[in-house]
């Protein structure tokens, strides 16, 4: 009898630990850049979209990794958000005039 009652109060939680999970989404895509002040500008520039959990983009293979929640933000709106910023991603690309007000050594050469 108690392990029956203990299995029907722990499965609840068990399925509550699982949509928890769900909820939270892992994704990596390019976002173009040259050096450290790109990335405390990608980086920041996805913090700053609510519902981005982690953000760290690496200087060397241009690759950004995230963990978001897509009940929140949609993928796109990510891209979109460090477009804005002045860095081409995989879907979004950046306006000539967000690119322009880039410091001289960020501008990367962009590839449209």
């Amino acid at each position: 009898m108690k392990k029956t009652l203990f299995l029907l109060l722990a499965l609840p939680l068990g399925m509550v630990a699982q949509e928890k999970q769900k909820k939270n989404t892992k994704t990596q895509f390019t976002v173009h850049g040259n050096c450290e002040k790109c990335k405390k500008r990608i980086e920041k520039a996805a913090f700053s979209i609510k519902g981005v959990k982690w953000a760290d983009w690496d200087i060397s293979s241009n690759q950004i990794s995230l963990i978001y929640n897509p009940q929140k933000v949609d993928l796109k709106m990510i891209h979109m958000g460090i477009a804005a910023q002045g860095h081409n991603t995989t879907e979004a690309k950046v306006k000539e005039e967000d690119y322009d007000e880039l410091p001289k050594c960020c501008q990367y050469e962009r590839k449209e």
